[in-house]
């Protein structure tokens, strides 16, 4: 098994269980997974959903009409925003059918199935055309991919001339040497290495790209870890039943080595936005 292959089963394994479909369901409200922007007020869910609108703001081809790709969909929380709010029309690749079929239902519920068009698969192979879609994005996935080269290959391939790609990634540092302190984060994700804001600027640029703009946010990945943390230790009790106590307990850690690596200068995270020319 190529390591491509390997990591993207383990993630399919790991999002189609019912320990994380109910964790993500219960904590981010079943909408969105991926980290939010905090102002001291705002929910994990409130938080999750203005990461959609800051991002989406940012583009100036997302019009009525425009065809998005949004690759690591999960829930399609980002997707029903960019078709309802916006008019785009969505296609939402992930390869988690408990969250497709999730994203399905709300869709569906949500009166946006004429506007959406969900897809299991990988990003590392986009059942897609060429030059198929104006618009590029992703929220908190490429981490998971196991040739985040091939990701972009793919990105680069589907998108017009003139399109816009935007996303956002944990990552690692760019003044991080020594990424043995975050082999910790490493094995519960089960990877073996984070990007960077460099390895984007340079591996976009390679394939065609133009840096619009990149914001660092790290701060917010503190902020969102945090708040995940302290949620599901407050709502331990209530959760029995529908999440294991080992997952909880192993969860809990996990994003408590998030924390300390963003408070100790060894993780980034940031909105990060480029034109393909």
């Amino acid at each position: 098994m190529s390591q491509t292959s390997s990591v993207t089963d383990i993630a399919r394994d790991y999002y189609d269980s019912e320990d994380a479909d109910n964790f993500y369901a219960a904590i981010w409200g079943g909408e969105d997974i991926h980290i939010g922007l905090y102002d001291g007020r705002r929910s994990i869910k409130e938080a999750s959903r203005e990461t959609v609108l800051h991002m989406a703001r940012r583009l100036r081809g997302l019009k009525p009409g425009a065809r998005v790709l949004d690759i690591g969909s999960g829930y399609g929380g980002g997707a029903r925003v960019l078709a309802r709010e916006f008019g785009a029309h969505v296609t939402c690749l992930n390869l988690s059918e408990k969250e497709n079929d999730r994203n399905r239902a709300l869709t569906k519920e949500q009166g946006l199935d004429d506007r959406i068009t969900v897809l299991e698969g990988s990003f590392e192979d986009i059942p897609e055309k060429d030059g198929t879609f104006d618009i590029v994005w992703s929220q908190d996935a490429i981490l998971h991919a196991g040739d985040r080269g091939r990701v972009l290959d793919e990105v680069a391939r589907v998108l017009k001339k003139g399109g816009e790609f935007i996303f956002t990634d944990p990552m690692q540092a760019d003044a991080l040497t020594d990424t043995a302190v975050l082999k910790p984060i490493y094995d519960r994700i089960h990877l073996t290495s984070l990007a960077s804001f460099g390895f984007y600027r340079r591996e976009l640029e390679q394939r065609g790209f133009r840096e619009i703009a990149i914001e660092d946010l790290t701060n917010q990945l503190r902020n969102h870890y945090a708040q995940v943390k302290a949620e599901l230790a407050e709502r331990r009790a209530q959760l029995e039943g529908k999440i294991s106590a080992d997952y909880i307990d192993q969860m809990l850690a996990g994003l408590q080595r998030w924390v300390d690596g963003a408070d100790q200068g060894h993780l980034a995270w940031g909105v990060m936005h480029f034109e393909k020319i």
